[in-house]
């Protein structure tokens, strides 16, 4: 075997290529043997630099002065933003009283901090951007599996109706075919970013290795750590499968009663912890908003605005009169039955305008005009109402004697929903007249703001309490928390406000 091939050989002259290696020049950065020593610095003997082979790559290459050519510089001088500089500059008018540093120090300090960043990067961070890329690669290889089984629900569903529902069917696949598209976009965005910076990483990790092996001060001086940027590793994405919600077979409300699937909600991991990621920063939630249009409603105190999606704004104020307008333009007015002001308003899915009026202790619905009796109660009175995503109504109400409190759920006119109490029997909501404001989310919980309990009840569509928030102590250390109106946001975020303390309480 030539053994200037051979894997087991030991390091040889790279002059004559065959005799062992015994130094090296550590200006040309090339072996020699003892004879080719002699050749290699001959006529030029102050420019190389001949050590022991092991010690090679120890001899540090100072950058030359600028000024004095013929020397090196082998100090920084701190009072000109750390310029190199040689022994004439320090001893010169120019830098008189000036301080400086050893390049040596600055050079082995910087070589401690690329190594650690070579470690951070080999061993934290690039394994932590390799399992997330493999958390997302695995959520696109199960992407068409879990799809699968939600038509399969979805047409099993459909098998219990008749041939009339098969267009909503079809309908319903196709919503599910573009929320997967969706979906898979999103995993794709993310693990096409999480690849791009694992791209970045490894170049970057490539560029300091061969840094780390330098001896180069310039180099090594001008290194300039990226180990922060990388250190902002992006939160795991866990992208909620939307759900299918079967609901009773109705043929006038087909499409809304043969069920629901919910939008996809895109949740990130950061440090064991699941958050929701929000599409809408808080910086874009803080900006001057732009004002569209103003609308005169004409009352001293407005109370309650309502809407559906047909540009038709319903308004009450402390008067028994209820206003309908488009833009700034007064389209109808309603006057109550009672000649008190309503309690609230809403508008159902069909666009018909619904108040409740505690005096009479109804709520009315008025269709092209015509007020009816929508729903009559004995021995509550109907506070707030709020028309879910399935069509239902939710109203609030509170008992004659005001010593109870209680949501309930109809479906049309016929109640199939009570939400008042938990599981250990105990009241979920104060039982007083007090006003509970009420919203749905969009992960269909109930939220319900409590303002004489100081709390905002959050239970799940069933009626199970989920959680209780009674404020945060950062804006509640002068006044109480005093929750007044609810909403919740497109990132099913609830949002309430807290008069006395001038701010709005944002909940995920």
């Amino acid at each position: 075997m030539d053994p200037s091939c051979s894997a087991q050989d030991v390091p040889r002259c790279d002059l004559c290529e065959t005799a062992i290696v015994h130094s090296y020049c550590d200006f040309c950065h090339v072996n020699l043997c003892k004879p080719c020593v002699v050749d290699h610095i001959s006529g030029e003997y102050e420019k190389h630099k001949i050590v022991p082979f092991q010690d090679r790559r120890s001899t540090l290459i100072y950058p030359k002065c600028a000024t004095h050519l013929h020397k090196s510089c082998k100090f920084q001088c701190q009072d000109c933003n750390n310029i190199f500089v040689c022994s004439s500059c320090i001893a010169s008018e120019q830098h008189g009283r000036h301080k400086f540093v050893e390049i040596t120090e600055v050079y082995k300090t910087k070589k401690e901090v690329i190594k650690k960043d070579a470690e951070e990067l080999e061993n934290h961070l690039s394994p932590t951007y390799e399992e997330t890329a493999l958390h997302l690669e695995n959520q696109l290889a199960d992407l068409d599996g879990e799809y699968e089984k939600l038509t399969t629900t979805i047409t099993k569903q459909g098998e219990q109706w008749h041939r009339e529902i098969d267009i909503v069917i079809n309908k319903m696949k196709t919503e599910i075919s573009d929320i997967k598209v969706k979906h898979r976009v999103i995993l794709e965005k993310h693990l096409d970013e999480i690849k791009q910076i694992q791209a970045l990483m490894k170049q970057t990790l490539l560029a300091i290795k061969e840094i780390e092996k330098s001896i180069e001060v310039s180099s090594i001086i001008e290194y300039s750590s990226k180990l922060s940027e990388f250190s902002k590793i992006p939160p795991k994405v866990q992208v909620s499968l939307p759900t299918f919600i079967p609901k009773p077979i109705a043929r006038e409300k087909l499409y809304s009663l043969f069920g629901q699937i919910t939008p996809l909600s895109t949740a990130t991991e950061e440090n064991g912890l699941s958050l929701n990621q929000p599409t809408i920063s808080v910086k874009e939630l803080l900006d001057e908003p732009e004002l569209v249009a103003t609308i005169q409603a004409g009352y001293e105190d407005l109370r309650s605005v309502t809407c559906l999606n047909n540009g038709r704004i319903w308004t009450n104020g402390k008067t028994n009169y209820i206003k309908c307008f488009m833009v700034d333009s007064l389209l109808q007015t309603i006057k109550t039955q009672s000649e008190e002001r309503p309690s609230d308003i809403a508008v159902d899915s069909n666009g018909d305008l619904l108040y409740s009026d505690g005096t009479t202790k109804t709520v009315y619905k008025v269709n092209n005009g015509q007020t009816e009796a929508f729903i009559r109660l004995q021995g509550w009175k109907p506070g707030m109402l709020c028309i879910t995503s399935a069509g239902d109504l939710l109203a609030t109400m509170f008992s004659v004697d005001e010593t109870q409190s209680k949501v309930v759920r109809y479906f049309g006119s016929t109640e199939k929903q009570t939400v008042q109490f938990d599981d250990e029997g105990k009241p979920l909501y104060s039982g007083n007249s007090y006003i509970k404001y009420i919203s749905e989310n969009r992960n269909h919980d109930i939220c319900v703001a409590d303002s004489n309990a100081a709390a905002v009840v959050v239970v799940s569509q069933d009626g199970q309490l989920r959680w209780r928030y009674t404020g945060h102590a950062s804006v509640t250390t002068h006044k109480p928390f005093e929750p007044i109106g609810i909403t919740t946001d497109s990132q099913s975020r609830i949002l309430t406000t807290d008069r006395d303390n001038h701010c709005i309480h944002i909940l995920d």
